[in-house]
């Protein structure tokens, strides 16, 4: 790559030192080094085929549930856009693209009389972020609905996996190192009456508003529920339902959700939750597990942990 033509033949839009930080939902973090918009599979792969192998590839959906580092980002970050975000029915399934809200998907399915896809419409995210990290809600999760995957290697080949190849557990997906996701098959759970999906889905939303702060600066749940345990319990039993560190917060309505409550940085952020995970650690003996991607360059004065 060099700094006037990093990539040849490329169709989308490439930035250098984008502002990343109005895309998070926790509205901080630094630029990355460059920033691609492709215009559709093959212009993606056309790049990936001219990356070095050493060189960072980071994909961004709709940073929901995402901490964009301050030092920023290295190397390459993709978006996707457009197209990525088609949603098409496909007999008893939807084929949806890596950009497609997951609240979209619910809602489609609910149209069409899907049953299964309800829990999606809880979830603040895309398609590609929730088929990489299983994400699921209200007893629901991805790996309950997928019947196949579409990626691009890193290398910029395409490949068609089934979900028996994934082997999807608890927020967590194996698939191929540095590969995309371009989009996914889901498959519904058989038929229902529209209207009772919608109100299944109004049901969910409710519940979701109630116990979870979601018109603050927020990232979704922090860590991971540790095996026979849930995190907000043990953070509010380590004491730490409302710390605060600079700008950083640990709601006080739901306290495995961290809040920028104005003026917050990514190490704020980043640090208040190593000081959760710390206080857990003593309290309990258990060992929270981030949740929340961290993605980018770190600043010194955070020790962070798996």
């Amino acid at each position: 790559m060099t700094a006037d033509a990093p990539f040849q033949h490329i169709r989308g839009r490439l930035k250098a030192h984008a502002p990343l930080a109005t895309r998070s939902w926790f509205r901080t973090g630094g630029a990355a080094d460059w920033l691609f918009v492709p215009q559709d599979a093959e212009d993606l792969a056309t790049a990936l085929r001219q990356c070095p192998s050493d060189l960072p590839v980071t994909v961004l959906g709709a940073c929901s549930n995402v901490i964009l580092r301050d030092g920023g980002l290295p190397g390459l970050t993709i978006r996707l856009a457009g197209g990525f975000a088609n949603i098409e029915a496909d007999g008893d399934g939807l084929i949806v693209g890596a950009a497609a809200l997951d609240s979209s998907v619910a809602e489609t399915a609910a149209r069409a009389g899907m049953a299964g896809f309800a829990f999606l419409s809880t979830i603040p995210g895309s398609i590609g972020g929730a088929v990489c990290m299983n994400a699921g809600a209200y007893g629901g999760d991805i790996s309950t609905l997928l019947d196949w995957v579409e990626i691009l290697t890193h290398e910029g080949t395409l490949q068609r996996l089934p979900a028996s190849a994934l082997n999807m557990q608890y927020r967590h997906t194996s698939l191929p190192e540095g590969s995309i996701v371009l989009r996914a098959r889901l498959k519904a759970h058989g038929d229902e009456d529209p209207a009772v999906i919608q109100q299944k889905m109004q049901e969910m939303r409710a519940s979701r508003e109630a116990s979870q702060p979601l018109r603050a600066r927020t990232g979704g749940s922090t860590f991971r529920n540790p095996e026979g345990h849930k995190a907000w319990e043990l953070i509010d039993a380590a004491g730490c339902r409302g710390l605060r560190h600079g700008g950083a917060q640990i709601s006080e309505k739901h306290c495995n959700f961290m809040l920028n409550t104005g003026n917050a940085t990514s190490t704020e952020l980043e640090k208040l939750g190593e000081m959760v995970r710390s206080r857990v650690l003593d309290k309990s003996g258990i060992a929270l597990h981030w949740e929340i991607k961290r993605l980018g360059r770190p600043l010194p004065s955070v020790s962070s942990s798996s």
